[in-house]
């Protein structure tokens, strides 16, 4: 991964589903300035452009957004400029982004046209084989996580109670008197959804340093059983009451459920973290939300919860082997490629994106 304290987040994820995507969420493109849609296949030079163009806007004095690839999370699939009101954006599969205004906002960056076709013919049939694979690994990480979230989800339903829910459900509201106040007459809040975690090649990541980069205060949530969506819809819920644009953070495995929650005009955010995962810095608070779950219930519960604990971690770990295999047969697949990608006319068209989205208005970037 990158290792600045730039802003860093997923828009897809390996889930229980498939190829889970928020690309759509990417930038709006109704009042955006230009969407660059970079078209080109393996090894073209696509991350290359975005990060290079990323570089000289970072150099100018931009913020930049880097959405990392959750197959790979060394490599880029979007930047945003946020002031400036551009992303980039690798548009091929399994992240598809089509324009809405084409000409107008969105203009399709062709890397294709970096390949030395020539020279590719002669290794025809190298390609052609490193492809082969390549997605049967995919599939068997989605099926290893779909068995991994049955269990998951329900060891969640065992422990949250009707009675849990509310108590997660008050524990939320003394927060918001607290932490979120006023709002009345105000414009409803904006949500942008972004993935914080991502189920990788490398295992399971959370980029809790995007979220104390922009939030001082963070909540630490210690949740084994998935309660934090819970507490952390009623928070959102009053934020954008109160007129606050949010990050909602939802769970890969469970994306319609929330994870993560920040409100970075409040310098305010709420971190879930399991187990075996640790802030990289001290929390504001801690809340443990397993200690809210019925004692009771939890003695009696403990086998079967550990049984679960245990068969669910081993599947993800699987699936995440899984995903190790596809990303080396893609390294093979790059490494077939590169020598024959003109990275000059990568990077003069990275320097020619780069020119036209500095030179932009302030008055049309602000």
């Amino acid at each position: 991964m990158l290792s600045s304290p730039d802003i860093q987040y997923f828009l897809g994820a390996n889930s229980p589903s498939g190829f889970y995507s928020l690309y759509a969420q990417l930038i709006p493109v109704d009042s955006a300035n230009a969407l660059y849609i970079i078209k080109g296949g393996a090894g073209c030079g696509k991350s290359t452009l975005m990060r290079r163009v990323a570089r000289q806007a970072a150099q100018a004095g931009e913020t930049v957004e880097y959405i990392l690839c959750s197959g790979d999370p060394d490599s880029l699939d979007a930047v945003v400029l946020p002031r400036l009101k551009v992303a980039l954006v690798d548009g091929t599969a399994p992240h598809v982004v089509e324009p809405k205004y084409p000409g107008v906002v969105e203009e399709y960056v062709n890397l294709g046209k970096a390949y030395d076709r020539a020279g590719l013919s002669a290794i025809r049939e190298d390609i052609m084989s490193a492809m082969d694979g390549y997605k049967e690994h995919y599939q068997r990480a989605y099926r290893c996580l779909d068995a991994a979230g049955e269990i998951m989800d329900d060891v969640r339903a065992t422990v949250l109670t009707q009675e849990l829910a509310e108590r997660l459900a008050k524990r939320a509201r003394g927060i918001i008197s607290r932490e979120i106040k006023g709002g009345k007459g105000q414009p409803e809040g904006t949500v942008r959804q972004r993935f914080l975690d991502g189920i990788t090649h490398k295992g399971v990541l959370t980029l809790y340093d995007t979220a104390f980069a922009q939030c001082p205060r963070i909540y630490q949530l210690e949740d084994s059983f998935g309660l934090a969506h819970t507490m952390l819809s009623v928070l959102l819920s009053a934020g954008m009451q109160a007129g606050l644009d949010a990050v909602a953070c939802p769970d890969p495995m469970f994306p319609e459920r929330l994870r993560h929650l920040l409100f970075p005009q409040l310098g305010l955010g709420f971190v879930s973290t399991a187990p075996a995962q640790t802030c990289p810095s001290d929390p504001y608070r801690r809340l443990r939300l397993d200690a809210m779950v019925d004692s009771e219930l939890m003695r009696r519960s403990r086998p079967r919860l550990r049984f679960s604990k245990k068969v669910s971690a081993a599947l993800v770990e699987e699936a995440v082997s899984s995903l190790a295999q596809a990303k080396a047969l893609h390294d093979d697949l790059e490494a077939l490629y590169n020598p024959y990608v003109d990275f000059q006319l990568v990077e003069k068209t990275a320097d020619n994106i780069a020119r036209d989205i500095l030179s932009l208005p302030v008055s049309q970037a602000d």
